[in-house]
């Protein structure tokens, strides 16, 4: 399809119409009398319609004008609002603007991002970190899928198609009420206890599992798995109740563990630390936005 119309050509129309001359259009718009009132007879032109009555040095719009007026308006807010839509994602008059979609698993999405994305915002007015909490599996699906812009996983990610680098460290801890009789036997678990005890874990996919499930391999062949839960809160109150183990995240427990709700219980045989990772798609356009928010995150304190 071959289009001969010219958005000059429909803003010459536009200002025409506001000031009834095309002397007064031409100054609105920046250009010549004579650029403007060349840009009309060829608008007129590829439409092969008469757009204005001419009365005397005034132009007045007839019915095909009126007709058309609605139509040429809308096609030029919507150019300005692509321009602007191009330009959201970055930097306007040295100050960021735009939006950025974050998908983060559920532990840095709870107990980090949270306050890191509020001091940034804080910081850039103009912007908006929109933050997603899914398991690691979820995170990754979504980076490649292009639903999000920015992941953070717990653990390494795994798939060829992104680039992705450590963020940061953290290590899982083994929690029980202090009543639990491993927590008042006071000493460190053996695989025994680990085989025999009832566990509260994250669900399969999550980053915290599969840590969990690692530091395990070629020691327990079965483990006694009471509840799958998706929600920290929800296996901590599972905790809290005597349904058995958990183990989740430091960040997660510390404030439970300062108030003496649970307690740690050692797992010197157990490596349980991990690295949080941060996640991006190679094809996809890296904003100016996007670059401030993953130089934020690799500066924030750890």
């Amino acid at each position: 399809m071959q289009i001969h119309i010219t958005l000059r050509q429909l803003q010459v129309f536009v200002a025409v119409t506001r000031h009834g001359s095309v002397s007064a259009a031409a100054r609105e718009i920046g250009l010549s009398q004579s650029a403007a009132s060349q840009g009309l007879s060829e608008l007129e032109r590829h439409l092969e319609v008469q757009l204005f009555e001419r009365l005397g040095r005034r132009l007045a719009l007839n019915a095909n004008g009126r007709r058309l007026l609605a139509r040429a308006e809308q096609l030029l807010e919507q150019t300005h609002a692509l321009e602007l839509e191009a330009r959201e994602p970055g930097v306007v008059d040295g100050n960021l603007r735009g939006e950025l979609e974050i998908a983060a698993s559920a532990t840095i999405g709870t107990w980090l991002l949270p306050g890191l994305a509020g001091a940034f915002m804080r910081e850039h007015p103009g912007t908006e970190l929109n933050l997603r909490l899914r398991n690691t599996h979820q995170v990754v699906e979504a980076v490649l899928n292009y639903d999000a812009e920015l992941g953070l996983i717990e653990g390494d990610c795994h798939a060829p198609r992104l680039m992705s680098q450590t963020w940061r460290e953290d290590e899982l801890v083994v929690v029980a009420p202090p009543s639990h009789p491993l927590a008042v036997r006071g000493v460190a678990l053996s695989d025994e206890d680990l085989a025999s005890a009832d566990w509260i874990l994250r669900e399969g996919g999550s980053g915290t599992r599969a840590v969990f499930e690692r530091a395990l391999h070629g020691r327990i062949e079965r483990l006694k798995v009471r509840m799958e839960l998706g929600q920290h809160e929800a296996i901590k109150q599972a905790v809290f109740a005597g349904l058995g183990l958990g183990c989740l995240s430091h960040l997660s427990v510390a404030a439970e563990i300062a108030r003496g709700e649970l307690v740690v219980l050692a797992t010197p045989q157990l490596n349980l630390k991990r690295r949080f990772s941060m996640l991006w798609h190679p094809e996809r356009y890296r904003s100016p936005l996007w670059q401030a928010v993953k130089v934020y995150l690799e500066a924030s304190p750890r």
